[in-house]
């Protein structure tokens, strides 16, 4: 609890209070302003524009990381050769520096000598700009997004299809239900509390991401704009410009964003999650 309250509950309201003011120098001196911040955010096509590309990137990332991770589980939830082996490799994702990964996935977009071109050029394909073109940039990110996260879903679909009874799958099958039968009539039933909790978690996350654009994206790329999310610009304006009440007001956004989603989330997901 003491935890909880000082790295979380009492920034919240520090944020919330120094949105209303214009940061002095130095951080001293801060002149209130009242509603100024958020009158400019309102304003600021730079903010708007970030809060898309936003829910661009949860919008790739968070359905193909769930439905990923949801196949790769029930193939790793039977008795196979190296299945400890695979849920490892699977896993090792997670425990890596985000620095590190979003290093190794520039250089594999590298325009030039990356390994992805390498193998299109390989075979008689043109280069592509993975992460300077506008088409390509937001879609790429998501995907090292996907890859990272992945094994934090797996784990968590792993523990629930755990908790399914086998003897439900014994009954389906003297019924004469296939493998396909049984995961949409068996298997989605009965880990959608763990998919429901997977997915406030995910959405939550990549409303978050920031690692990632601020490591793989120069502020001189061309498809900066289309990439910057609403935590980069809540860094821009805090940490390169000092300007740490306009940079709250855009966190009050995010979280305002957040809080309406999950809110819909939790109405709507009685009539999906079967807690039976």
């Amino acid at each position: 609890m003491i935890g909880l309250v000082v790295l979380n509950i009492i920034p919240i309201f520090q944020t919330i209070y120094q949105s209303f003011f214009k940061t002095g120098a130095f951080g001293k001196g801060n002149i209130f302003i009242g509603f100024d911040n958020y009158k400019k955010m309102i304003a600021d096509e730079n903010v708007w524009q970030a809060l898309i590309n936003t829910f661009k990137y949860a919008i790739i990332e968070v359905p193909f990381s769930i439905a990923i991770a949801i196949v790769l589980a029930v193939l790793l939830n039977r008795k196979i050769l190296g299945r400890t082996v695979y849920r490892t490799i699977y896993f090792l994702p997670m425990v890596a520096a985000p620095a590190a990964v979003a290093m190794v996935w520039r250089w594999l977009y590298n325009s030039e000598f990356g390994l992805l071109n390498h193998m299109l050029n390989s075979i008689g394909l043109k280069s592509v700009n993975w992460i300077s073109s506008p088409n390509f940039t937001f879609i790429s990110i998501a995907a090292v997004g996907i890859w990272s996260v992945i094994g934090y879903n797996l784990v968590l679909f792993l523990a629930g299809l755990q908790e399914i009874p086998r003897d439900y799958y014994e009954a389906s099958e003297i019924d004469g239900a296939n493998g396909i039968k049984q995961f949409f009539a068996i298997t989605l039933p009965l880990i959608s509390p763990t998919m429901f909790f997977v997915t406030i978690t995910r959405i939550i996350g990549a409303m978050q991401v920031f690692d990632s654009i601020f490591m793989m994206m120069d502020r001189t790329n061309p498809a900066f704009p289309k990439t910057q999310s609403l935590v980069y610009l809540f860094y821009k304006y805090s940490f390169i410009e000092s300007n740490k009440g306009y940079g709250s007001a855009i966190v009050m956004l995010l979280l305002l964003v957040i809080m309406i989603i999950t809110v819909i989330q939790v109405q709507y997901q009685k009539k999906w999650v079967n807690y039976n």
